[in-house]
């Protein structure tokens, strides 16, 4: 008789701790799911002329953010950003451009030259701002939100390298990360833009 009250206090201890461990873990996953998902248009950096540049102006338009630099190998890139942009950018459409220089080296450039740079070779009149770090310890606000899934709401992503391309729609939200050899003007991107 012992034997069987003694299971039977196991029994109930047990049922009880299991439930208030699934009560816990149902209570952290209700948390994590009513976290409101975070928007770029909470970031303000500044332009290449060190001007305040406020995301928050950009709602409605589908954007474009693109890690930049002067010296690689995929440069040639500015080109096809530049003939998108002109396309698109009456079409609820912009490219935000953050040089960088955390990939080879490829972009020494102060803000000024990189500025006559995108000019005098690619003829750039979408936004860039001002020379940024897009990975490690002193990554910019904006990539630690295109970078991390608690902040927008989509997924954990690394930038591979120069030119990586995020797609946010008009609510500021991250919808797509583009690799770097992926062309500004791929079917995919086009399609992108396009989509109502």
């Amino acid at each position: 008789m012992k034997k069987i009250i003694l299971l039977l206090v196991v029994f109930v201890f047990l049922s009880c701790k299991n439930q208030a461990q699934n009560q816990v873990s149902t209570a952290e996953i209700s948390k994590f799911e009513n976290m409101e998902k975070q928007s770029i248009h909470q970031c303000k950096v500044q332009d290449l002329e060190g001007n305040e540049f406020d995301f928050s102006t950009l709602k409605g338009k589908k954007i474009l953010v693109v890690n930049t630099a002067s010296k690689c190998g995929l440069t040639s890139q500015y080109k096809d950003l530049e003939a998108i942009y002109k396309k698109y950018k009456d079409h609820n459409f912009i490219i935000i451009g953050f040089p960088a220089n955390n990939f080879g080296q490829q972009e020494p450039g102060t803000n000024e030259e990189i500025g006559a740079f995108c000019q005098k070779n690619y003829g750039v009149t979408f936004p860039m701002m001002s020379k940024v770090s897009v990975k490690g310890n002193d990554r910019c606000e904006v990539y630690e939100f295109l970078t991390q899934k608690s902040k927008n709401g989509l997924q954990d992503s690394e930038v591979e390298w120069n030119f990586q391309k995020y797609l946010l729609n008009e609510k500021g939200e991250l919808e797509k990360v583009v690799s770097p050899s992926v062309l500004p003007t791929d079917k995919e991107i086009i399609e992108w833009i396009e989509k109502k």
